[in-house]
């Protein structure tokens, strides 16, 4: 690869994660070009951006974008593929549930808007967080309940004495 080549490779890279809010770090030594390819379909049906490179070059385009990507260093070591998504835990999820038929790939870390996760350990933590679609769903229903409570009561039997003692406070007013 060519100086000029890799320079391009690290621009691609540099603006790909300052738009990204969450990028994972996967490890896929090992893995058959038929079970990466798998990988890669699985990752463009999720809409997960997936990309292996070389770290060092990776390492480059993390320094100069704005983010602090920092904690991400220590992992940088093998065969890294980056996976960039806009739900924080659709990589994650893919993740385990592509280790299914196997024991790859293999999570290193995850950069999620501001936070640092490194280990394996922290997978089933990724997994279990809600996406930010996840989370407006669960406010709206939470909005909800109390607002088709008060509906409910108001068609019911609760609803007619309430229209009753209205139209009474509007007598005594006249």
């Amino acid at each position: 690869m060519t100086r000029e080549e890799k320079n391009q490779v690290i621009d691609e890279l540099t603006a790909a994660l300052k738009d990204a809010n969450v990028v994972y770090l996967a490890d896929t030594e090992g893995m058959t070009v038929e079970v990466t390819n798998k990988l890669r379909r699985a990752c463009f049906e999720k809409n997960i951006q997936l990309r292996v490179v070389k770290n060092t070059l990776l390492k480059k385009a993390m320094e100069r974008s704005e983010k602090d990507f920092s904690g991400l260093y220590s992992v940088l070591h093998g065969t890294t593929a980056v996976m960039i998504a806009e739900a924080s835990n659709a990589p994650a999820k893919l993740i385990k549930d592509f280790r299914k038929g196997g024991e790859k790939p293999g999570f290193k870390a995850a950069f999620i808007e501001s936070d640092t996760y490194v280990g394996e350990a922290n997978l089933e933590v990724l997994v279990n967080i809600k996406s930010r679609e996840e989370l407006i769903g669960d406010i709206v229903a939470l909005l909800q309940s109390p607002a088709k409570n008060v509906i409910s009561a108001l068609q019911g039997n609760a609803g007619q004495k309430v229209a009753g003692l209205v139209k009474a406070l509007e007598e005594r007013g006249k």
